[in-house]
């Protein structure tokens, strides 16, 4: 049993058995009688440890992230668990790394451990391919709200807070072809959700120009600075003609910059280059980086926010999108 039966059974809104659950005031004596009633009837119990009759809570979050070295999703746990503790809640971590059976295990520790909701930090969580097994993350959300952090699962009591990915390399790719560039390079890490609207905001852009370039100049390559440089090198020297890179995170367009360095071109003069997440890397690097503000710090803020609302029995939309920016520095012209 869950709260959908319940809400069934109870002839209300899951929203209002959510309400009854944690408390909230604004539920009539009458319609929080008919909700705990319907629970007795099906020998309903609330997957918080101690709720009694739903008055009370564990005031847990768990929260999952595939890679805690990773400077993004560091940069999302840090801001996620400060805004949890600003609404009095605690948080649990755990760092599951990329193979979907650990992922399952730690989302069902986090359930026994009775927290009162998930957020899935990153878009690593949800598969996007056809034979991809989400099952985990949406039988989860059957008992407990699911929060999914720049990603994208369409489900019953699953909401996600994600970053215009496909609009802000879109933006940034139209912004250099503008600038009179034809043979853009596209550097990218991930077939997640996120990934893939990043990579379709690149194509969109060629294509609204009218450009075709081979498939070598999109490359799909693990989150490495190295390997983005070699794959660059190995254009280079097969006189493959290129003139700018987008990449989908920082770390690739800092192996674009060395390449760059390694072959004596002028950057932005010869090459211009634009990175995403503006994060620390993105002045690392001389000349420092161009890079797009994938804002997150506002999107951890908004994830807890909205995650705050679910469990007091609001409404809540389950797909809100903050735009992104384009941070200019000194790897571009424009």
């Amino acid at each position: 049993m869950n709260i959908y039966d319940v809400s069934k059974k109870a002839g209300v809104s899951i929203a209002t058995v959510s309400r009854v659950l944690n408390g909230n005031s604004k539920v009539t004596d009458k319609t929080k009688q008919k909700v705990l009633k319907a629970m007795e009837e099906l020998d309903y119990t609330p997957n918080i440890f101690a709720r009694g009759l739903g008055l009370n809570t564990m005031r847990t979050i768990g929260i999952m992230c595939s890679d805690s070295s990773d400077t993004y999703l560091a940069n999302a746990v840090y801001y996620l668990e400060q805004e949890l503790r600003k609404n009095e809640y605690d948080s649990i971590l755990c760092c599951t790394g990329k193979d979907s059976e650990t992922k399952k295990k730690y989302l069902e520790l986090l359930m026994s451990k009775r927290v009162d909701g998930i957020i899935l930090a990153g878009s690593q969580f949800v598969q996007n391919e056809a034979d991809g097994d989400n099952s985990y993350i949406i039988n989860a959300a059957q008992d407990i709200p699911i929060m999914l952090v720049n990603g994208f699962l369409d489900a019953p009591n699953i909401y996600s807070v994600m970053c215009d990915d496909k609009n802000a390399v879109y933006n940034a790719t139209k912004a250099l072809i503008n600038n009179g560039h034809r043979n853009i390079v596209y550097l990218y890490t991930s077939t997640s959700y996120s990934g893939m609207n990043k990579l379709s905001g690149y194509t969109a852009a060629l294509q609204e120009a009218g450009i075709t370039l081979p498939s070598s100049y999109i490359h799909l390559c693990t989150k490495n600075i190295t390997r983005a440089k070699d794959y660059l090198n190995w254009m280079y020297e097969t006189h493959l003609p290129f003139d700018a890179v987008v990449t989908s995170d920082d770390s690739l367009a800092v192996g674009a910059v060395k390449f760059a360095h390694s072959q004596g071109i002028h950057i932005p003069e010869e090459l211009e280059v634009i990175g995403y997440n503006n994060s620390v890397l993105s002045n690392c690097t001389e000349p420092e980086l161009t890079s797009i503000d994938s804002k997150v710090e506002q999107l951890s803020g908004k994830a807890v926010d909205l995650l705050m609302k679910v469990l007091c029995g609001e409404h809540v939309s389950n797909r809100n999108t903050i735009a992104a920016d384009i941070i200019k520095r000194n790897t571009t012209k424009f």
